[in-house]
């Protein structure tokens, strides 16, 4: 199956169980690979023709910013679904990532993924 990726998108939400979590967003970096066959855009060159990567990374923005979940989990699932509203999307891998929810490392953050079939 092929794959469309949006890599790195950097979002600011409010997400986490502890105080502070839940008055200042914080940066979440949300990674997507939506699994659909692209031959039919590849051979016609037309944007109708595939997943329009663009509007599906800004309606992942604004879903994500304008969340208030307590983990990165819910927030994983809200993207998978979201992506499998588009009916060429026959599955999704999500990763979100709290990109300061520890001192002495980097992010923390799940991977799911999820298919059409699932539902």
């Amino acid at each position: 199956m092929d794959k469309i990726l949006i890599s790195d998108l950097l979002v600011r939400a409010i997400i986490g169980v502890n105080d502070d979590e839940r008055h200042k967003p914080q940066d979440v970096l949300i990674n997507v690979a939506l699994n659909t066959d692209t031959r039919r855009a590849g051979a016609s060159d037309d944007l109708a023709d595939t997943v329009d990567y663009g509007a599906t990374a800004r309606r992942i923005v604004a879903l994500a910013e304008g969340s208030r979940y307590f983990l990165v989990e819910a927030l994983a699932e809200a993207v998978a679904r979201l992506c499998l509203e588009d009916s060429r999307v026959e599955g999704v891998w999500v990763r979100v990532e709290k990109t300061r929810a520890l001192r002495y490392g980097r992010a923390v953050g799940v991977e799911i993924e999820r298919r059409r079939t699932d539902a």
